[in-house]
């Protein structure tokens, strides 16, 4: 009877833990002190009463690295949901941008920095090598981005391994495609804007060239003008108000004109002549080059009309000035097809075509005023020599329009050659030719 109070004393004040030994399974009853938690193996002051097996100490590891783990996922989750919310609103604005570039807005030198949105990608430079190089950082900038956000989301699988260590789960496929996607998308943008940059480079390069030439060449022009005015030491009233006088029909008076001329593809050369020679007023001028003297002559020979050649080629010309008055003469070319025009007094009196058709002028020969070169600069023919008087002999590389020649030939207009000017220091005289001052307008009103 007192054996079995006991076991019943036992049985309600302790507790069973069961083992496993050798021959089977069996009871250990050990007595909880007052206070302690039941079911734990620690007392009331937090001493461990047993120890626990192999088995339970690495579960329980596990559950505690799991609960960091997760935790740590938690965390992760947060911080990258941030960073793709980040992401998203900066795609978002770059294809706004390039919508809106698609659309077809006008982009000035003002509007084309508004196309990219504030805070972006930063602010875009101004120069657009600068702007090139920028972007090109930004899309190395975001690569990097992306992949550090694909490294970080691979998270850590809870299957543990007998050794402990943990494996990497990688980034899910749904996700992976979206930023994929994204990034092939912002990098097609971008290269578009770098083309679109690289292009408008180039063409402000080509302006800027361009400009900067025709700015050179009419300052070079504007400075031969001011030092032919400085140099010109004369008694006339301007540099261009004299004439050369031819008073005999020989082989030695004659005028030169000091500039050559460049490789030209059209003229126009204009002339106040007076003469009363006959037959024929004779060679007015020519212009000869190194393997062909008659590179371009106007010339009345004889009982001929007045003949314009281009590279030896001949065009008769309708004009009639041997009256002993000032006439005023014109003459047009233009390589393509040869067309020429012949204008006297301001009024145009006859046109043609397939004159040395598509024949460029060639550069670097010599002007003669009075004769006809046999050879270049030299061997005239007294036959051919012009007799009279000749001022302001101005050529163009280029044909000047109606109007133009209506003004000169009226005397409302001054507008001396852009290839060849009328300038006292630009002419000289060789055999007894001279010059005169002489003031176009009013000698010619005199006649009248």
């Amino acid at each position: 009877m007192l054996a079995l109070i006991v076991g019943l004393l036992i049985l309600a004040g302790g507790r069973a833990v069961r083992s496993q030994d050798a021959t089977g399974s069996r009871f250990v009853c050990n007595a909880i002190p007052p206070g302690a938690e039941p079911g734990c193996g620690y007392g009331p002051t937090g001493n461990r009463v047993q120890s626990s097996s192999p088995v339970e100490d690495e579960l329980r590891n596990t559950i505690i690295q799991l609960r960091e783990t997760i935790l740590q996922q938690k965390e992760t989750i947060v911080s990258q949901q941030g960073t793709i919310k980040e992401l998203n609103s900066k795609l978002a604005r770059c294809e706004a941008a390039a919508d809106e570039s698609s659309q077809g807005k006008p982009r000035g030198h003002g509007s084309r920095r508004k196309e990219y949105g504030k805070n972006t990608m930063g602010d875009l430079p101004r120069d657009p090598g600068e702007t090139i190089d920028q972007l090109g950082k930004t899309m190395q900038s975001l690569k990097g981005r992306l992949e550090n956000l694909e490294h970080s989301l691979r998270l850590p699988s809870s299957n543990i391994s007998s050794g402990g260590v943990s494996a990497l789960t990688p980034l899910p496929p749904e996700l992976r495609e979206l930023l994929r996607q994204r990034l092939g998308a912002l990098e097609t943008q971008l290269l578009r804007k770098v083309a679109e940059l690289e292009e408008e480079k180039s063409q402000l390069y080509n302006e800027t060239a361009a400009h900067r030439q025709r700015t050179e060449s009419a300052l070079n022009s504007l400075l031969e003008r001011i030092t032919e005015l400085e140099k010109s030491n004369n008694a006339f009233k301007s540099p261009e108000d004299f004439k050369v006088s031819l008073p005999l029909r020989t082989n030695y008076l004659y005028g030169r004109i000091k500039k050559s001329l460049p490789e030209m593809y059209a003229f126009t050369v204009c002339m106040w002549l007076k003469s009363s020679a006959s037959p024929g007023i004779g060679t007015p001028f020519s212009y000869g080059v190194p393997g062909q003297a008659n590179e371009i002559v106007l010339i009345e020979w004889g009982n001929n009309p007045i003949e314009l050649l281009v590279n030896d080629k001949v065009a008769q010309l309708p004009l009639s000035v041997s009256d002993g008055r000032w006439h005023h003469i014109c003459i047009t070319w233009t390589t393509r097809d040869g067309f020429w025009e012949a204008y006297q007094d301001g009024e145009r009196l006859g046109t043609g075509d397939n004159l040395a058709p598509w024949h460029p002028i060639k550069p670097g020969g010599v002007i003669i005023l009075g004769q006809e070169q046999d050879i270049v600069g030299g061997r005239f023919d007294a036959t051919q020599a012009f007799v009279g008087e000749l001022s302001q002999f101005n050529m163009w590389d280029r044909v000047l329009r109606p109007v133009d020649i209506m003004g000169l030939a009226n005397c409302s207009a001054y507008m001396p050659g852009n290839v060849v000017p009328w300038i006292d220091a630009n002419v000289e005289v060789f055999g007894g030719a001279s010059k005169a001052a002489l003031e176009i307008c009013e000698d010619r009103a005199f006649d009248s």
